[in-house]
């Protein structure tokens, strides 16, 4: 392979970047955010990356959640709390019903750009550069508003840095004590009619929990009841912030991207001569590949050598998104051609994307009962295959939203309108994300099992 630098992307083909009017205001920023401390640090990516290698190897679980695009308009300590209490919940039901650890992983603190299907949107014959997330441009539909304004990207640090003081503040101050995240579950499901399974389950986790205090391990003297780590991701699409935000490991002269503990690259940017492969193959972070129905085996092969080359376990994520009507079909395919080629991956599935839909009313929306079958169809394949399905990727929120149609929750087509408050996709609210977990619970408890059982 060619020399690799923290430049060296730009001398390849890209796709997805705003034009920026102003090229010496870009460089002006560019050169202030290269000087900003990092955000993560190499040896918290390194520690994911050790967390991920167990996921390759069938004992750990990724639940992988967030917004689909933060904002700033949105941002406050409520929003950023609900967030993270909403994944705990997700990953104690995952922890106690799968038997195994869950690597917790948020897309937060730096998810800002977003891709787009179209250069331009149109509005009632007006037609302006379409919005590519806050850290680019506004979301008003106005001229001046869908200027790329290099600015924003300082702004979008200085919101990730905040959000993560108070992540690590959250995940080390008692928010995350299993006891205090139990209750919260305990509250779904005396507020929800839900079935029989769901009421064993969370009297299971009662019964698990009072053991362990009979036997003397509490919160105050076990601090692993009491905090948690909580990794954070985003899709690498700003390069130029990227970049900036890149620095050199002083102890062992890795590159890392210290914008995130994770970046995947999205199915729009992976070509593999790309400036987005380019730019990640040269970072030591855990990279995602997302693979929608247009991937083929051959391109997935690619892109994993050229990511990594040394067949590293815990480096890649392979993020399935296809479709509820596609996964049972499409996927077998790539799982095959990675098996035969010995490549050691994480398989994860992203059921948002593929299943996206507008509804009756023009809204954009997502239908829970598919997002359930896709997930359903992932585990159903990993069976079939031998494999492990290895995590789950989700844009959802903590807030009480109405925008993916379904769930004991019964948001309809009809209520869409009322607390419909994405800035760009549709996200689970925290009812429907907690639900989404329960109801996988048994597969992965299956599949750990099967997986276990076949190592022996």
């Amino acid at each position: 392979m060619e020399e690799w630098t923290k430049t060296s992307w730009r001398t390849k083909a890209i796709k997805q970047q705003p034009t920026y009017p102003d090229k010496s205001e870009l460089q002006k920023v560019e050169k202030i955010l290269s000087k900003y401390p990092p955000l993560v640090f190499a040896g918290e990516v390194r520690s994911l990356k050790h967390e991920f290698a167990k996921v390759c190897e069938g004992k750990a679980f990724l639940l992988q959640g967030g917004d689909c695009a933060e904002s700033f308009a949105e941002f406050n300590a409520d929003n950023i709390r609900d967030m993270f209490k909403v994944i705990m919940q997700m990953a104690v039901v995952l922890t106690f019903a799968g038997g195994c650890p869950v690597v917790k992983v948020g897309r937060l603190a730096g998810q800002f750009a977003k891709p787009r299907s179209s250069d331009f949107e149109e509005i009632d014959g007006e037609k302006l550069p379409s919005y590519r997330g806050d850290i680019i441009n506004d979301n008003n539909f106005s001229e001046d508003s869908r200027i790329p304004d290099p600015n924003r990207m300082l702004r979008a640090y200085n919101q990730s840095s905040a959000t993560m003081n108070l992540l690590r503040a959250f995940a080390k101050g008692g928010l995350a004590d299993l006891h205090q995240v139990h209750k919260w579950n305990l509250g779904f499901v005396k507020d929800n009619a839900l079935g029989g399974k769901y009421k064993a389950l969370a009297h299971k986790i009662t019964e698990t929990l009072e053991f362990m205090e009979a036997c003397g391990i509490t919160s105050e003297n076990t601090p692993m009841i009491n905090e948690t780590i909580l990794y954070t991701s985003h899709e690498a699409l700003l390069l130029n912030n990227e970049e900036a935000l890149t620095r050199e490991d002083s102890l062992s002269g890795d590159w890392v991207d210290c914008s995130a503990h994770m970046l995947w690259i999205g199915d729009r940017t992976r070509d593999v001569d790309g400036a987005h492969v380019e730019f990640l193959r040269g970072v030591i972070n855990p990279i995602g590949i997302k693979a929608g129905p247009s991937i083929t085996p051959d391109e997935l092969l690619a892109l994993i050598d050229k990511l990594n080359p040394e067949n590293e376990a815990g480096r890649i994520n392979i993020i399935i998104r296809m479709g509820a009507d596609k996964i049972t079909s499409e996927l077998p395919k790539l799982i095959r051609a990675v098996k035969a080629s010995d490549k050691k991956v994480i398989w994860s599935i992203d059921p948002m994307h593929g299943n996206t839909i507008k509804a009756s009313n023009n809204y954009k929306t997502r239908m829970f009962d598919e997002i359930l079958r896709e997930v359903k169809g992932f585990f159903d394949v990993h069976k079939q295959e031998g494999t492990f399905p290895g995590g789950v990727h989700l844009e959802m929120t903590g807030q009480d939203v109405t925008e993916c149609v379904g769930g004991v929750v019964d948001v309809t087509e009809e209520n869409l309108s009322s607390r419909y408050n994405t800035h760009c996709d549709p996200r689970l609210n925290a009812d429907q994300a907690l639900e989404l977990a329960f109801l996988i619970a048994d597969s992965l408890r299956e599949a750990k099992d099967r997986f276990k059982n076949q190592e022996n």
